[in-house]
């Protein structure tokens, strides 16, 4: 690992010049740090928008719409003059050269490269898998969570309308981390509660949610009491959750697990993520997930010039890796703009050190749990633990217009009962609904009550 802790020589007669890829906390978060530095920043991301993460299980579940929590990187930074942002690809980086080539063709100099790509899912092996249950990482993949979801229920009417009996509604969720918690509450939330009356021939309520994990309890990385408070909390909202129970099998409207196929109108992927392979670029030592192993600096090995940040980043900390969630990230990018600024200053580089501040998911209406680490440390669960959730996630909301809307979303859902976003665009085929209905009614797909 490096260990360098003198400034980097600046280059003469020109402004230093830090490339940034990516548009997360992380990477959003050192050009917001880099601005009042004489240097000059591009940051270089895939997509013209930056997300907030955190509440991607909310546009899935047709709670709020995608432009309530993401806005576009240029107008985040348009008040900084040192910073521009290009949308295209990096598909190479040239160390020696220090060069980062570009999809388009373009090559960017760079005297500091900052890489904040982020994750994506991992299917452990078993990559087709993936079109029949899609993970959570987009906007993109809210949407088409959001469409299988809806369309699952508009099937089901029909087809009870015009045969009068439906496959099982079953929804099957895989991996029992804060997304999958959150998917299965809310997933349970919007049969039980939101789409109870909206419907004349099925009874929404009357479908299943099951969460699969395959370790011994959810949420593994929260102490067990909270884990506890989480597993009961989804049982009294009708989810079923198997836990020691590893998927082993995925196919059209269909999962395997514990020795068993069960049938699914809609699987959706929780379970495990990778590092972008943007890291592996680099060519300096990765971890099994792609992390790139980095230093008290946030650099690889021998490459003081190159910062690596967030869920692409294996650092370490008292013995354990800090965890690629948001707050990580944030803070990791705000300490890029500390190491520059001292290397400009011809000051010693100051080591980074993660200030964690707790945990928190949400468990369907009204319910959450949080781990507090500061100002005082404590487990929250139940309305505390949600109102404190819905406070911190407004706080972040990047946009005076993001946190009014996403706040009168919250409000209208609570009081009405009723969800404002749900659309459903694109493909009206779920994999696997047209066999189940060719093959007919089984005895376990017995008809639904009529509402």
């Amino acid at each position: 690992m490096s260990e360098l802790t003198e400034p980097l020589k600046q280059p003469a007669g020109r402004r230093p010049r830090v490339v940034i890829v990516g548009s997360g906390f992380g990477g959003l978060h050192a050009a917001i740090g880099l601005a009042k530095l004489p240097v000059d920043v591009t940051i270089v991301d895939r997509r013209n928008h930056h997300t907030f993460q955190p509440l991607l299980y909310q546009v899935a579940l047709a709670v709020l719409s995608p432009a309530n929590i993401a806005q576009p990187i240029r107008s985040i930074l348009r008040k900084q003059p040192n910073t521009e942002v290009l949308m295209d690809d990096v598909v190479g980086i040239d160390q020696t050269a220090h060069l980062v080539i570009l999809g388009s063709g373009a090559q960017l100099e760079y005297d500091y490269l900052v890489l904040a790509t982020g994750a994506t899912h991992s299917y452990f092996g078993k990559d087709e898998w993936a079109p029949l249950a899609p993970g959570l990482k987009t906007i993109e993949d809210a949407l088409e969570i959001r469409r299988r979801v809806l369309l699952a229920f508009e099937l089901a009417e029909r087809q009870m309308q015009e045969h009068g009996w439906h496959p099982p509604l079953d929804f099957v969720v895989i991996g029992g981390g804060p997304t999958g918690v959150e998917l299965a509450g809310a997933i349970s939330d919007i049969a039980q509660l939101y789409m109870r009356r909206d419907f004349r021939h099925i009874d929404p309520a009357t479908s299943r949610v099951l969460l699969l994990d395959a370790g011994p309890r959810l949420l593994a990385a929260y102490p067990e009491d909270l884990s506890a408070k989480a597993h009961e909390e989804l049982a009294r909202l009708g989810v079923e959750v198997h836990v020691t129970s590893p998927v082993t099998g995925i196919g059209p409207g269909w999962v395997e697990f514990n020795g068993q196929r069960i049938n699914a109108a809609v699987t959706l992927w929780a379970a495990g993520v990778q590092a972008s392979p943007l890291g592996k670029l680099l060519g300096a030592p990765v971890d099994h997930r792609g992390c790139v192993l980095v230093d008290h600096h946030l650099n690889p090995a021998a490459m003081p010039e190159v910062f690596v940040l967030g869920d692409l980043a294996h650092f370490e900390q008292d013995g354990r890796q800090v965890p690629g969630v948001a707050q990580p990230a944030m803070q990791m990018g705000d300490h890029v703009g500390r190491i520059v600024s001292a290397d400009l200053a011809g000051r010693s580089r100051p080591a980074f050190r993660y200030f964690d501040k707790g945990d928190m998911a949400t468990i369907g209406r009204m319910a959450a749990i949080a781990k507090v680490e500061w100002p005082f440390k404590a487990h929250w669960s139940g309305f505390l633990a949600w109102a404190t959730w819905l406070t911190v996630h407004i706080f972040f909301l990047i946009g005076f217009r993001n946190r009014l809307a996403v706040f009168a979303a919250w409000i209208w859902t609570y009081f009405t009962f009723t969800h404002g976003a749900r659309l459903i665009t694109g493909d009206q085929r779920l994999p696997g609904w047209h066999e189940q209905v060719a093959a007919g009614p089984a005895e376990e797909q017995t008809p639904a009550s009529s509402c």
